[in-house]
């Protein structure tokens, strides 16, 4: 992400987010809360069971700080937390939730959200106290005029890069104006597989491939949703991008991509040049390389800059019997000055707080050193689509894509395969 100056790059994340977003425990059967003797003495406990993927890979600690400090202000509740793999939670949470057994309360994506918010499976929290939070955040978690989640968290996606190997490969360090073919220029000179030295990483999926057409100047749906648009030149050349490298100036499956961790851990080990990845992977890079000589910037585009923006929300069951105690937690969790500060000394996505003088420091922090490419790419955002079937759909995309990449079918097959199969989701 980019770098407009302090109080104007935050303006401009909100007012992206306002045009964005508004128009981007261990589990058990929430029925049957339990509660055990407060360790305090005298009362009980209310337990409240907490489902979360965005702890995992390096936040576990970060989390359970949070929950101690909640804890210690509210003895009378105890939080249970499980703690899920990014790759397993959808499919995890949606079996849960259609078997009866989800947690009190758990995490959500926003591409996700109304789905389990017209399904009914989501508490209406309206009336809780919303006024902390920024408030187009707040609105893009609300459904029929009713809340059913709070914000938690928003962020991006910027381009790690290792200053080490582009210092003996004696290349320039990837600067704003970098277009794919620089990047991609870059990566061939980087890569050296007798030292198993790559070059670059960006994962082909579904995530990836959605901002790729926004960065080749195409749509991913049309105007009303209604269609598909990426089966287009944007859309064939997008694919070609995530797809042509693999193997090249990039690990293939066989190299063991796409595994959990191996992208973290090849960076980390200082065999990857370049990686597409998320502000969330800040502490762990400075956690498990702390010698390593890296930074950030701005994800090169094709004809037109387009970063990813996430955010993530927390909801809590419809089914729950300790909804009192679920929202007092939920609130803490989001908007406490506790979470407020952990998250932005451990480099953990960035909190939906309205007051935006809490987050100044965030640009002090350092590694990596240029953090205003995290404001400097809400210049331009390309946010996820949604759609009801959206879990189809995005399945859908990432089997196209490793067609593709296998050498199965050509990228302009895979584009119409797509659309042929995705347009009946969206009637």
């Amino acid at each position: 992400m980019k770098k407009p100056p302090r109080r104007t790059a935050l303006f401009a994340c909100s007012v992206l987010v306002i045009a964005g977003l508004v128009a981007g425990c261990s589990q058990g059967s929430a029925t049957n809360p339990d509660s055990k003797p407060s360790q305090s003495g005298g009362t009980t406990q209310t337990i409240v069971r907490y489902m979360n993927f965005s702890s995992n890979d390096g936040h576990e600690a970060d989390l359970q700080a949070i929950i101690t400090a909640f804890e210690s202000e509210n003895p009378d509740i105890k939080i249970q937390v499980e703690t899920v793999p990014y790759a397993d939670y959808a499919a995890k949470l949606l079996t849960a939730v259609s078997g009866g057994a989800e947690a009190d309360t758990f995490e959500l994506e926003y591409a996700s959200f109304i789905s389990y918010a017209k399904s009914g499976a989501l508490a209406d929290i309206s009336g809780i106290d919303t006024s902390a939070y920024t408030p187009s955040l707040i609105k893009a978690y609300q459904f029929d005029g009713k809340q059913y989640a709070l914000p938690e968290s928003f962020s991006n996606v910027v381009l790690f890069y290792n200053k080490d190997l582009f210092d003996a490969a004696q290349l320039d360090y990837p600067i704003n104006s970098w277009t794919w073919a620089d990047e991609q220029a870059a990566a061939e000179k980087l890569t050296d597989k007798e030292k198993g030295i790559w070059g670059d990483y960006q994962p082909i999926s579904y995530n990836e491939y959605y901002k790729a057409v926004a960065q080749a100047g195409g749509q991913f749906l049309n105007a009303d949703s209604s269609a598909t648009a990426f089966n287009s030149a944007a859309g064939i050349k997008a694919v070609e991008w995530l797809t042509d490298k693999s193997g090249t100036t990039m690990p293939t499956d066989a190299d063991g991509a796409n595994t959990p961790d191996f992208d973290t851990n090849l960076f980390t080990s200082g065999k990857l040049a370049m990686w597409h990845t998320g502000i969330w992977m800040f502490g762990t890079v400075a956690d498990k390389a702390p010698n390593m000589n890296w930074d950030i910037v701005v994800e090169p585009g094709d004809t037109q800059k387009a970063s990813a923006m996430f955010s993530n929300a927390v909801a809590v069951s419809a089914k729950s019997k300790v909804q009192d105690a679920a929202k007092k937690w939920l609130a803490y969790y989001t908007a406490s000055q506790k979470t407020i500060d952990t998250r932005l000394a451990k480099s953990w996505e960035l909190p939906p707080v309205a007051d935006q003088s809490k987050l100044d420091t965030y640009l002090t922090l350092t590694p990596p050193a240029n953090r205003e490419a995290v404001f400097e790419s809400l210049n331009a955002v390309a946010l996820a689509p949604v759609v009801v079937k959206q879990q189809e759909m995005q399945d859908i995309i990432n089997d196209e894509l490793a067609a593709v990449s296998a050498g199965r079918i050509s990228a302009q097959d895979a584009v119409k395969n797509m659309q042929t199969k995705i347009d009946p989701l969206l009637k």
